[in-house]
């Protein structure tokens, strides 16, 4: 995603401190003391230091002290090794060991291959493998079709990345990209339950990524793109879905894209306001922020003003562009607005982040329409603290787990392959992502919608099948589903 001139380093250092979190979350094993007020000052010292303890477990005693695990998450690194230091500095305690519970999630991986069916006799080999499986391979090759009922691709996604864009961090190559692809494929399995593997490839070159992702297509029932930098990763989505006849989805584009428009679709209840009435302002042009800007186009939004590094973008800019770019500036910002993002935001309804941290200051939103909305979803730091935005702003959204409405694409990807495998459909096009939007933002009842309450949560059980259901009955409808099957019996 693409920063516009007010970067992070002219305006990051005025930003509060993040909260401590749990994906920086350190147990550390103590000797304590064993003398009255021992340990209330290991806690007082953890609390002043900002660290918020979540656990305190004995795990033994010496003569003269106790051993203590303390589960403490810290804001980042460096104040993880703060704490630590002064730890070590206090008189009575000592630090025998100190783990960071993230690393010691991601050791040997996140994922593995289960057999579904036991090998415990010499007829179940028999079956499962030679010769019985020749008899499998026979019906295939005579009806193709047979490999949906009969192998894992019915219910199989390839998460395929180059590495180039990855969350927050940017190229940092296939290897390194892994653990990201290995908790996508997490995510699938435990919200969509569907068997998805990482493939991460050596390559950034256009037409080997679509060479590869064809060549590989006849195990999986879809592909996922992720992470794939822009303006290449348009051209390989594209492609993909013209040469393949399975669905393909870009969910750094699309996902992004359909939860924005559920937050936004139940934002809008809240504050009274129209799709076709909203002044939107977009920081970041990348592919997340063109996908978010069509899908609102598409949802009735007329007006929306984007942002990149340079400034806005309208019709007849030439510098900085590409053919994306090119698209957007002939058909948003349709009064040719050429200003700073600061003067863009007077009168502006939603201003959406898809940039990075420090694009807008607070001031710069005190200007906005009525009841105004902000999704400032850079990660880990948004593109204002909340507490920042509060003074200004009806209703605030980020991408981050410790804010209220978290907008996080976990909430519509699982869902939405589960549906368009299961009416195993050829495509996944835009009445579906609309339909799966309108589904996630109906997730939350009328009586339940507040300011800080537009999205559902993560963990809530009706999403993945809400949102599967309405993809799978859009898919039917626009005729691209191939297989019939009970609506309501998904999932």
């Amino acid at each position: 995603m693409e920063t516009t001139k007010s970067s992070v380093n002219e305006k990051s250092g005025g930003h509060t401190q993040g909260k401590p979190s749990a994906s920086y979350s350190l147990t550390v094993r103590l000797e304590i003391r064993t003398t009255p007020g021992m340990l209330g000052k290991v806690t007082s010292l953890i609390g002043e230091l900002g660290g918020d303890i979540g656990a305190i477990d004995i795990a033994g005693f010496e003569k003269d002290s106790i051993i203590r695990d303390l589960t403490v998450a810290v804001r980042d690194t460096e104040h993880g090794e703060v704490l630590v230091k002064r730890l070590k500095g206090l008189e009575g305690c000592r630090v025998v060991h100190v783990s960071d519970r993230t690393f010691l999630m991601h050791l040997g991986g996140k994922i593995r291959v289960t057999n579904k069916v036991a090998l415990s006799t010499r007829d179940d080999l028999s079956m499962a493998y030679t010769p019985g499986v020749a008899r499998i391979c026979l019906a295939i090759q005579k009806e193709p079709e047979n490999v949906y009922n009969l192998t894992i691709k019915s219910n199989s996604v390839a998460v395929v990345t180059d590495g180039t864009a990855v969350l927050g961090l940017g190229d940092i190559g296939p290897e390194a990209a892994l653990p990201v692809m290995e908790g996508k494929a997490m995510l699938f399995k435990e919200f969509g339950k569907i068997d998805a593997f990482p493939i991460c490839l050596a390559t950034k070159d256009t037409e080997e990524i679509i060479k590869a992702v064809k060549l590989i297509a006849p195990v999986f029932g879809g592909i996922n793109l992720e992470d794939i930098s822009a303006p290449r990763c348009f051209e390989i989505e594209a492609r993909l879905k013209e040469e393949l006849n399975i669905p393909v989805f870009h969910d750094d584009q699309h996902g992004t894209a359909v939860v924005v428009l559920a937050a936004l679709i139940n934002a809008l209840k809240i504050v009274k306001k129209q799709m076709m009435d909203l002044k939107v302002v977009v920081s970041g042009v990348g592919a997340a922020g063109v996908a978010c800007s069509k899908i609102l186009m598409a949802a009735g939004v007329k007006n929306i003003i984007g942002f990149d590094r340079l400034g806005a973008l309208y019709k007849g800019r030439t510098e900085h562009m590409n053919y994306m770019k090119d698209w957007f500036s002939e058909n948003t910002n349709p009064l040719g607005f050429k200003g700073s993002i600061r003067e863009a935001l007077h009168s502006a309804d939603l201003y959406l982040g898809l940039s990075g941290p420090g694009t807008v200051e607070a001031s710069d939103l005190s200007c906005m329409a009525r009841d105004p909305i902000v999704f400032a979803m850079a990660n880990p730091t948004p593109e204002i603290m909340p507490e920042e935005a509060a003074p200004y702003v009806r209703i605030m959204a980020t991408g981050r787990s410790d804010y209220p409405n978290q907008i996080n694409n976990v909430l519509c990807f699982p869902g939405i392959f589960r549906g368009a495998l299961d009416s195993r459909a050829v495509d996944i096009n835009e009445e579906m992502k609309l339909a799966a939007a309108h589904a996630l933002a109906d997730v939350i009842a009328p009586n339940e919608l507040n300011e800080e309450y537009i999205i559902p949560g993560v963990f809530n059980p009706k999403v993945a099948e809400s949102v599967a259901q309405a993809v799978a009955k859009a898919a039917h409808k626009t005729g691209v589903a191939r297989k019939q099957k009970k609506i309501d019996s998904l999932i």
